[in-house]
């Protein structure tokens, strides 16, 4: 059961009525469900535009080479992290009294192109081509992978989601099977993306039914060719993950092969419903994998403020601290150094000042942690290891926002918030931003996925209500005209580019009004007695009400 919702918005109006600063802000009363909350009226946040910058221009030096796991910019962001926290008189948050959760990652590389062969109820044995046919990756628990005859079951989009009344799987079991299942999402899931489509539940699902591969079958050809591209490349996983032993794609033409009329008729069928069970192809795969890993020592680094009355209750701010390294090749001006200013020394250097802006204000009630994860870029493994490994229980943490990459733009009429729709946190933000003149809105890529593609989803998987703003482009001055075309305009020119340098003209009037808004929020949650809630149609209620009675 996820608890009642009106006391910690009631909560968010006491408090929003104390700090307000417009006479004319619209304040709403609070209800007669208000519960016992300690009312900040002294919270005043002071966020400095000068120490941002210059937290972001120590983080995206060239010295740093791009921040990139267990090489040297580790070592030298891990150092100055920890001397913030200490010169604040923060608490390490690790385990033990440790400033730092360690996290080994693993980067595998293919040895080889991977052989795969399919066998028919003939008996007759099919030749599948790495890159024309297939595609094939191991899994994290061993770089060498042999499988010999396992059959294939076909499961739809291989999805599980009893509050919409679908259902792929039935009591199908996978014990030693390949599970073949359609990327992305049905259309009654509506066309944007949600973790119903995700890579994280197909899995999850699969292995708890003992698969031991996991095919996509990528119906759409661009996706394909997108799977090709990747499937030589170097990657990254936690050591340990629990994932299948192999993955891959194959294309439709493959699909048709090994399934025939059989797969022809359960794809139209798994298109407008759940199967209710997985249909076996008739089919058997063997398959030869072999990849060459790497570990890599790297490590969160959490810091802490312990709650007054209820320490072992937890609210999270997250950011990642790492970035994507250093280019093969300088480019024409001599630069070969991904330094990740925008992404994320900013979200790392805001969440060092949101610190310090808790620090320095009323003590609060739970415990608030201050989590910087790792390889971000690598696909969100920081966060990753943090979820399967808490330091804090998950069903004792109350919320989780996250900061990847602040706002650089004038004001803004509007906060973005990816997921838009998703949770309690955003109501309660609301609130605090209609006192700045502000209303809160999804982020204007909804097709991106967005939610889904940085830390706050590890912790969202895990149950965790969590949020993560945006930049804002319908500014104050020139609207929407002006704000998504400059947007545009700053992703084009520093995302993931070379040319993602600290600078010393930064408009940081958005950033400083989000810090603000982001503070009052989690101090609000803070010191609140209940709990966020997921809303209704958000996929993740029943992860979180399987934890209920740890919250009673």
């Amino acid at each position: 059961m996820i608890l009642r919702r009106s006391s910690i918005i009631a909560a968010a109006a006491l408090l929003l009525a104390a700090c307000a600063t417009a006479p004319d802000a619209p304040v709403v009363p609070p209800s007669a469900a208000t519960d016992a909350f300690a009312v900040a009226s002294a919270a005043t946040p002071q966020f400095s535009a000068q120490r941002l910058s210059d937290h972001i221009k120590y983080l995206a030096d060239d010295r740093l080479e791009g921040r990139f796991p267990g090489l040297v910019g580790e070592r030298l962001t891990l150092e100055y992290l920890q001397a913030q926290y200490e010169a604040m008189g923060l608490e390490p948050g690790g385990r033990d009294g440790s400033w730092l959760q360690p996290v080994d990652l693993v980067r595998f590389t293919p040895e080889r192109p991977p052989v795969a062969t399919w066998t028919g109820a003939d008996g007759v044995s099919h030749d599948l081509t790495s890159g024309a046919d297939i595609t094939l990756r191991a899994g994290p628990a061993d770089p060498v992978v042999k499988v010999a005859d396992a059959p294939l079951v076909f499961a739809g989009y291989g999805i599980v989601a009893p509050e919409r009344g679908w259902d792929d799987y039935g009591s199908t079991d996978l014990t030693g099977k390949v599970v073949v299942i359609l990327r992305g999402q049905p259309e009654s899931m509506g066309a944007d993306p949600n973790f119903y489509g995700s890579g994280e539940h197909k899995t999850q699902e699969a292995l708890k039914r003992g698969a031991v591969g996991v095919i996509s079958l990528q119906d759409v050809e661009g996706r394909w060719r997108r799977a090709v591209g990747g499937a030589n490349r170097p990657v990254m996983t936690v050591k340990g993950a629990r994932d299948a032993r192999f993955t891959g794609s194959i294309n439709m033409a493959t699909g048709a092969a090994i399934g025939g009329d059989v797969l022809a008729q359960a794809l139209a069928r798994a298109k407008t419903a759940g199967l209710g069970g997985g249909v076996d192809l008739g089919a058997r795969l063997s398959v030869d994998i072999a990849e060459k890993t790497e570990v890599i020592h790297s490590n969160n680094l959490l810091a802490k403020i312990t709650g007054t009355t209820r320490p072992d209750e937890y609210v999270f701010y997250s950011a990642h601290w790492d970035h994507v390294g250093k280019a093969r090749e300088k480019n024409e001006a001599g630069d070969d150094v991904f330094n990740g200013a925008w992404d994320n020394a900013s979200g790392t250097a805001g969440l060092i000042e949101m610190a310090r802006a808790f620090k320095n204000g009323p003590a609060p009630e739970r415990t608030v942690v201050f989590l910087h994860v790792t390889a971000e870029e690598q696909g969100l493994l920081g966060s990753e290891a943090y979820a399967a490994d808490p330091v804090y229980p998950l069903a004792k943490t109350a919320a989780d926002i996250n900061i990847d990459m602040l706002p650089f733009t004038p004001a803004t009429r509007d906060v973005a918030v990816f997921g838009v729709g998703k949770s309690e946190l955003e109501d309660v933000l609301g609130r605090f931003a209609a006192v700045q003149g502000r209303t809160v809105t999804g982020d204007g890529y909804p097709e991106e996925g967005f939610y889904y593609r940085s830390d706050h989803f590890n912790f969202a998987a895990g149950g965790v209500p969590a949020l993560m703003p945006w930049s804002g482009r319908d500014f104050v001055e020139g609207g929407i005209e002006a704000g998504k075309p400059y947007y545009e305009a700053q992703m084009a020119r520093y995302y993931h580019k070379l040319t993602d340098e600290w600078r010393a003209d930064y408009d940081f009037t958005a950033a400083l009004q989000n810090l603000d808004l982001l503070y009052r929020l989690g101090l609000t949650v803070a010191d609140s007695t209940t709990w966020p809630a997921w809303k209704p149609t958000a996929e993740f209620n029943a992860i979180r009400d399987a934890s209920a009675a740890e919250r009673r």
